[in-house]
């Protein structure tokens, strides 16, 4: 059973979510009507999961990332945003947050970002100790379009991360959920060629065109490469598509709060908060990320 504490100071919002959570049989939902309750909550029973609103009073939910950042950094936090939040959005993903959901998009993407998030912080625990005698691994990957593909190897390469030491549990996560971006924009907007404007626009009609490409020869037969190199101060992903590309100078800046709402950007925003530096090639089909050691 997956405990999920959601912490609203509305109680329309608050059975919002808690009806759309409550669809899954195997998670078991707790409730908090701002920051200070759901410390207290924490306090009694570590939840695997906390969802949050941001504007809350007594202590909001940028306050809320911190504590929990510092007192529980094993429980990772899904934001809940709306208009007039998105600077504190933004602060609190650079502060720990793990991923963000708009409220206007609660209905289509809740579940899906907490299982997610889930899956990158559960493969992460069930690491019991870590493996100090790896100095330095060199990993390389050729998948086929296969989203199903993207959590195993997330979570192996999240293993690797954890062997050389290079972060602590809460960065593995972060980390998690980059690679995961990333590997969704190599499939999606590379290989498929698939615009997340269409996304934003009419989600029927872009979950249509990949399913439909998916089946023609022109994008199914691309690949996605992964290279791992993993050392005791850093760890490097690169992560290439073998679609046209892109200028990267014409992505909107996503720490902007005014795109924080936008369907396109949202992956570059996750992947250049949690990661020290993210860099395109001059094609726009290749990206690499890098995480330096905290020791």
């Amino acid at each position: 059973m997956v405990t999920i504490l959601t912490v609203d100071d509305s109680a329309v919002d608050r059975r919002l979510v808690g009806g759309l959570l409550e669809k899954e049989a195997d998670f078991r939902i707790e409730y908090a009507a701002h920051g200070v309750e759901a410390l207290e909550k924490l306090a009694c029973e570590t939840p695997d999961l906390v969802v949050t609103d941001l504007m809350m009073p007594r202590m909001n939910g940028l306050e809320l990332v911190t504590a929990i950042r510092q007192q529980y950094p094993l429980v990772p936090v899904i934001l809940m945003t709306s208009k007039g939040s998105e600077e504190i959005a933004v602060e609190a993903l650079q502060r720990g947050a793990a991923s963000y959901v708009p409220k206007r998009t609660l209905a289509e993407r809740l579940l899906d970002t907490i299982r997610n998030v889930l899956a990158v912080s559960g493969g992460q625990r069930r690491r019991s100790q870590l493996m100090g005698c790896i100095a330095r691994s060199e990993l390389t990957f050729v998948l086929e379009n296969d989203c199903d593909l993207f959590r195993p190897l997330v979570t192996h390469l999240q293993e690797n991360v954890v062997d050389m030491g290079i972060c602590d549990d809460t960065e593995c996560t972060r980390i998690g959920v980059a690679l995961e971006e990333a590997l969704a924009n190599a499939l999606y907007h590379g290989n498929l060629e698939v615009g997340s404007e269409l996304r934003g626009e009419d989600d029927r009609a872009y979950h249509a065109l990949v399913k439909q490409r998916l089946g023609e020869p022109a994008y199914c037969d691309r690949r996605i490469r992964v290279e791992a190199s993993l050392s005791r101060d850093r760890a490097t992903f690169a992560i290439c598509d073998e679609g046209l590309g892109f200028d990267p100078s014409t992505l909107p800046d996503p720490t902007d709060p005014a795109n924080i709402e936008r369907a396109c950007g949202r992956g570059v925003l996750l992947m250049r908060t949690f990661m020290d530096d993210v860099i395109y090639n001059d094609v726009g089909n290749a990206v690499t990320l890098t995480k330096r050691g905290t020791s």
